[in-house]
């Protein structure tokens, strides 16, 4: 039984969506436009600002793609509506992060500068040395920019330096002793 997939999704006044026959949906809304195709058997309902996604039998494997397919349609109607933001932090002496034109350029601790050019459809902002924003209407690509930003250095346990998701809880070890 797929909680996530029961729910229904409450579309804003100010999102349009188009669904064609091969299940490819396309969604409009004042930060852009997302176009994906979803599996052939699940049935994508439109009725009046409710959508609602409903699978054509209790097989294994109808019950897993039903809830992804409704969170994948929830996310895109989010994103064309509102956005998606992710904050990184930089913890380290000499840790900074500046933006050149719209590149991204990261001082944490090796001999070089490392450079991050965003994709299409994906903005970074820097409002303070050590505080990286990263923002675009595709939940998947913001997360994976963020994520490859994070793996060029990822915080240790020891002093807790590194880049870090906000908010994100790092567990630190306890050193050596010594006698």
């Amino acid at each position: 039984m797929s909680r996530v997939g029961k729910k229904v999704i409450e579309v804003p006044a100010n999102v349009t969506l188009t669904i064609a026959d091969d299940n490819t949906v396309t969604v409009k809304g004042p930060k852009g436009e997302l176009t994906r195709t979803f599996n052939q058997d699940m049935k994508i309902e439109q009725e009046g600002t409710t959508l609602s996604v409903v699978r054509p039998s209790e097989s294994k494997e109808h019950r897993t793609i039903h809830g992804t397919t409704r969170a994948l349609l929830a996310n895109m109607i989010t994103g064309v509506s509102e956005g998606f933001t992710r904050g990184l932090e930089l913890v380290g002496v000499g840790y900074r992060a500046q933006l050149q034109g719209k590149k991204l350029v990261l001082n944490v601790g090796y001999s070089h500068p490392v450079e991050f050019t965003p994709e299409d459809g994906l903005e970074i902002e820097v409002p303070s040395n050590t505080k990286v924003i990263v923002k675009g209407i595709n939940k998947e690509r913001v997360g994976a920019l963020a994520s490859n930003i994070r793996q060029v250095r990822p915080p240790e346990p020891y002093k807790g330096k590194g880049i870090r998701y906000e908010g994100e809880n790092v567990r630190r070890k306890e050193g050596k002793t010594g006698k």
